[in-house]
């Protein structure tokens, strides 16, 4: 999926691309150019994938840890902490260009660790001699919130596709390089989204984790080789490293705009030791809330409900009505207009699902939970 962010421009043309060319063209952004509805929400939805990735980062240093020490004394949180410990160097490259060939790495890094992914699963699956559990647990309630969860959770996975559209604006020809950017970003998605879920729920039905490599290690045991589930982690980790340095480059921007002096050169105390505080302080607070919140699956419906949902289904299909004006007699008008009121309706709901999986996971788990 990192493919679609190898070739974009500074950080300056991220945070000023395709939405905020139809929200300044609907009148929907204030004067100092700064989008009211969209910059708050695209802010929102990559520091929260920041804290998805080092909380992940963290469960996989784990798992390398309990395959050498199964009753380690090692919780959840120090992996954590040292994944945002390995984020806090990383945070430090200048450059939005200095990604490129780091992102291209991520991407076969990507399709290895799925395919491995699936590949484990399979294998277990067939070699497993115990019945899979495929039943729903809960009541219908319970089961219906659970499904707009899952919505959410979808539409952060394929939320990624909203990176090429932007990349499109930075220069022309604008539809060529959108289309091609989404064909290859959800070539990529529908891949490795599909193979590792479709696989994963087969080979553990209903007990298939979050991350459904933790599948692969009960109790200090392996179901595959250890060199595998090492292996597997390892690209995750190396990948997750890229994706979350990537999604922090919004928050970066916003910080030495803030902070920095223009006048200055880059490089100059003035501007190093700013920019390298302000850094280092997103990443703590990123690995601070991974830390304090250890529920996966909820931070990426939280993400998909307040974050993906609105940026990929309404406003979009609402941005384009307000700009380029279609007849209210027309097929596209009304076509936008049932978009935005079906999924505006999915986005309420799944966000109240998301915040009460929230708030039942901590009752069910402390702060700072070994999960």
């Amino acid at each position: 999926m990192l493919s679609s962010f190898k070739n974009l421009g500074p950080m300056q043309d991220y945070s000023v691309g395709f939405f905020f060319f139809f929200s300044r063209k609907a009148g929907l952004q204030d004067q100092n150019g700064a989008s009211i509805f969209v910059g708050p929400i695209q802010f929102m939805v990559c520091y929260g994938a920041v804290v998805a990735c080092t909380l992940l980062g963290g469960q996989c240093m784990k798992a390398i840890y309990l395959m050498s020490k199964p009753d380690g004394p090692m919780k959840l949180y120090e992996f954590i902490i040292i994944f945002g410990c390995l984020m806090l160097t990383l945070a430090q490259i200048p450059s939005f260009h200095s990604l490129r060939h780091i992102n291209m790495v991520s991407l076969v890094l990507t399709l290895a660790y799925s395919a491995c992914a699936t590949g484990g699963s399979i294998h277990i699956g067939t070699s497993s001699k115990e019945p899979k559990d495929y039943s729903l647990n809960g009541d219908t309630q319970d089961r219906l919130f659970g499904m707009f969860n899952a919505i959410a959770i979808i539409a952060t996975s394929y939320g990624n596709g909203i990176i090429p559209e932007i990349q499109a604006t930075v220069a022309p020809p604008v539809k060529g390089k959108m289309f091609k950017g989404l064909c290859i970003c959800y070539t990529v998605l529908s891949f490795t989204f599909f193979s590792v879920s479709i696989s994963g729920y087969w080979a553990f039905g209903k007990n298939s984790e979050p991350l459904v490599i933790s599948n692969f290690l009960s109790d200090g045991k392996t179901f595959v080789p250890e060199w595998f589930v090492l292996m597997v982690n390892i690209f995750i980790i190396l990948q997750l490293s890229a994706v979350a340095v990537v999604y922090l480059q919004p928050t970066n921007e916003v910080l030495e705009n803030t902070f920095s002096d223009p006048e200055r050169k880059e490089f100059s105390a003035r501007n190093v030791i700013p920019r390298a505080v302000s850094r280092s302080l997103s990443v703590i607070i990123a690995t601070t809330i991974a830390a304090m919140l250890p529920f996966f699956g909820d931070i990426n419906s939280l993400i998909g409900a307040f974050g993906f949902i609105p940026l990929d289904f309404i406003l979009p299909v609402v941005f384009f009505n307000l700009t380029f004006k279609p007849s209210k007699r027309s097929l596209v008008f009304w076509l936008n207009v049932t978009i935005a009121v079906i999924f505006s309706a999915v986005g309420v709901i799944a966000a109240v699902a998301a915040v009460r999986q929230i708030s039942l996971d901590a009752k069910t788990y402390r702060l700072f939970a070994n999960v």
